[in-house]
């Protein structure tokens, strides 16, 4: 009798310890996703001179604009586009760039601008660590 209740107590431990075990590496989860996660960097912050959403008044040239980041600079940098077109609807772009930097300030000057034609300037700022970080804005000059 001794024998049979040692025996049936080592099976119920045995029994316990094995259940403990599974579900404690069943709660471990396993593998998982090796990519890492997204950086952790705060959202865009854009000035440009001329300002955002200006219009400027009918000048000669040079027409020049300056892209600073105010926010903090992303460690991989960013992607600068600007371009420009006549702001009559007809989307015909005659100035156009892409830049990638990692310095706050961006100076450019636009070039091919048509005579006595309103035209718009549209700027957009990408992370290059996050390109779901974004910044885009506009302005509108005239040449005389």
């Amino acid at each position: 009798m001794i024998l049979k209740n040692n025996f049936m107590r080592t099976v119920l431990l045995l029994f316990g310890f094995a259940l403990i075990n599974v579900i404690t590496l069943s709660s471990c989860g396993g593998g998982g996703d090796d990519s890492p996660p997204p950086p952790n960097e705060a959202n865009l912050a854009v000035t440009t001179d001329p300002a955002n959403g200006t219009v400027q008044p009918p000048a000669l040239g040079p027409y020049n604009l300056k892209v600073t980041v105010t926010s903090a600079m992303p460690p991989n940098g960013v992607k600068i586009e600007v371009s420009a077109k006549k702001d009559d609807g007809s989307n015909t772009v005659f100035f156009s760039t892409s830049v990638n930097r990692t310095t706050a300030v961006s100076d450019f000057t636009i070039t091919g601008t048509p005579a006595a034609t309103q035209c718009l300037v549209e700027t957009k700022v990408t992370s290059l660590t996050k390109p779901s970080n974004q910044w885009s804005g506009s302005y509108r000059y005239s040449s005389k």
